[in-house]
């Protein structure tokens, strides 16, 4: 007997009544079902488990086995990703083979479904399983769309009941019912009331659809059930029996809504080209997305701030299963499982670590931290606090095959279409040239005259320009250069002054702003000067004036030490002193 079949046989005390008591339904121990996944892959599903962990000793105690690291470890905790995993799909599409209605006289549905009644139709429904590839997204408290990939496959449950009349008896009258034929006629796929995949009937249907150009929608499963019931009456004449025979027919529309946003995504990229050549890139999307890859082998690649985790939807964890006298829950045979995407406090990484490519850049809309969305028993690394969605990340590297760019979506196998940009929007940077000198200087001070111009043309970079535009996005910042702790900008003649008071070693340097909101765009460069007081003559002046100053006390003990070892002299010492 299987983990699943025992916790149904302990599901089954239930008590006969209009609705009974609601079971709590465990994930099946990983490896127990064959549902197109190995033991380490179901292992990872399971972020709503209790992940009450028991050590391998118990758990061969208990199993008669031993568990993989895999298992042993989502035992304790959840497990996440880096990118949407095909594990979900996986098993949803298989566990949806053990979903089975009950019969005639019995309607199975989930507690969440909308139940609809007609005269000899009740306890109908029709209910979405799930629908995928999709994510859902926690974007921030009472925002959690549901991602669904333009081309995908809603899968429902479709069940009702039939209500036979009893029979009647009055004179020499008798009446009798039975049911003659009842089916699923027809289901349909609708977008916002339009029709779009239409196939014969079924209790477990399974539709393909393919949506284009279209940003959200709403979904509605909905299934025609009609029932065809046969009406005896025998009337008794004495001698002979009258008998007349007729149907009674009835439909009845059942559906199921869902609000999903279409994941069709168009990235937008941006390059440009530094002067020891690398190339920079920078890439923005106005929906949640995973990352990119900036070469063939997919080896160098950047990821955003979304990381993912695979959980089972909780409204079938049990179903009800009602005839005509009573209902009963019992644990559900098939649970769908979906991929959730969150904001980690990991943050926006690329890879590889070390000598990968760097991320120079990012933006995106502020959020508060949706931890509050996830529900219970979720051991995530959820961010705690607001966060940046990361829709643009901007990063350096030594090479980008822009013929193999790939950006990937937090939706299982969907990848942007590639938007080219728009003709001149490459950037060049540039070399800067930047000069400090002492402009003039005391003993107490010196001032500095920074100046900043373009290496190639030598004309003035302005960093205190009011009118300069942003024409690709990120953060609006602009350059400035830093020394002596200060952080200036140079004036319509590249030309910056700084007045210091403390001698030394001076360095200033350029940080330039980003290429994304800069045309033309530059590197950073340094420059150093050097002060100090004895630099003029003045110092000099003013260096021996002080110091002369400072040893008048030491000249006086000197002098007044001679003049008293003079009128002591040497025989009064010897005399003084036996």
């Amino acid at each position: 007997m299987t983990q699943r079949e025992l916790s149904v046989l302990m599901a089954a005390l239930f008590v006969t009544s209009l609705v009974t008591g609601l079971v709590t339904a465990s994930p099946p121990r990983p490896g127990t079902e064959g549902n197109g996944l190995t033991e380490n892959e179901s292992a990872t599903l399971w972020s709503r488990d209790a992940d009450n962990y028991i050590s391998q000793e118990e758990y061969q105690q208990r199993y008669g086995e031993s568990r993989t690291a895999m298992h042993q470890l989502a035992n304790g905790t959840d497990i996440t990703f880096t990118r949407p995993p095909a594990t979900a799909a996986t098993w949803t599409r298989n566990d949806f083979a053990d979903l089975e209605p009950g019969g005639s006289d019995t309607s199975v549905h989930p507690r969440h479904a909308p139940l609809e009644n007609g005269v000899f139709i009740e306890d109908a429904h029709a209910t979405v399983f799930a629908v995928q590839p999709s994510t859902r997204g926690h974007l921030e408290s009472g925002e959690t769309p549901l991602y669904i990939a333009p081309n995908g496959t809603m899968r429902g449950f479709v069940d009702y009941r039939v209500r036979v009349p009893n029979g009647s008896s009055s004179g020499n009258t008798t009446i009798e019912w039975s049911l003659a034929n009842n089916e699923v006629e027809e289901v349909r796929l609708q977008k916002d009331g339009e029709t779009i995949v239409e196939r014969d009937g079924s209790h477990t249907p399974a539709l393909d659809y393919q949506i284009e150009d279209d940003w959200s929608a709403n979904l509605t499963l909905e299934a025609e059930i009609s029932v065809r019931l046969k009406k005896t009456t025998r009337i008794d004449r004495g001698d002979e029996t009258d008998v007349e025979v007729t149907y009674r027919t009835e439909s009845l529309n059942v559906s199921d809504s869902i609000a999903v946003e279409i994941y069709d995504l168009s990235a937008y990229p941006y390059y440009a080209e530094y002067p020891n050549g690398d190339a920079g890139v920078a890439i923005f999307q106005s929906r949640p997305w995973q990352g990119y890859t900036l070469t063939e082998n997919g080896s160098a690649r950047v990821r955003g701030v979304w990381r993912f985790y695979t959980a089972r939807n909780t409204n079938w964890d049990t179903l009800v299963r009602s005839n005509r006298t009573d209902s009963a829950t019992v644990e559900s045979d098939a649970i769908p499982v979906y991929v959730h995407a969150y904001p980690s406090r990991i943050g926006p990484r690329a890879e590889p670590v070390r000598d990968g490519p760097e991320i120079i850049d990012t933006w995106g809309t502020d959020r508060p931290s949706p931890d509050g969305t996830l529900g219970e028993n979720i051991n995530i690394d959820i961010v705690n606090q607001s966060y940046t969605t990361t829709y643009g990340v901007a990063v350096r590297a030594e090479t980008v095959d822009r013929n193999a760019l790939q950006v990937a979506g937090i939706v299982r196998g969907v990848n942007a279409s590639i938007v080219a940009p728009d003709a001149g929007s490459e950037r060049q940077l540039r070399r800067s040239n930047l000069t400090v000198e002492v402009l003039q200087q005391n003993e107490s001070q010196a001032t500095l005259r920074i100046e900043l111009r373009d290496n190639e043309t030598g004309a003035p970079i302005v960093l205190s320009d009011p009118d300069r535009r942003y024409p690709i996005g990120g953060n609006t910042r602009n350059g400035y250069i830093t020394v002596a702790e200060q952080r200036v900008e140079t004036n319509a003649s590249g030309v910056a002054i700084v007045t210091i008071d403390e001698p030394g070693i001076y360095t200033a340097r350029y940080h330039p702003g980003s290429w994304l909101g800069h045309d033309p765009a530059y590197v950073s460069a340094t420059a150093t000067a050097r002060w100090h007081p004895l630099g003029t003559i003045d110092g000099w002046f003013a260096f021996i004036f002080e110091v002369g100053w400072q040893l008048i006390p030491f000249l006086v003990m000197f002098y007044a030490g001679k003049r008293l070892l003079r009128m002591l002299g040497p025989e009064d010492i010897f005399q003084r002193n036996p």
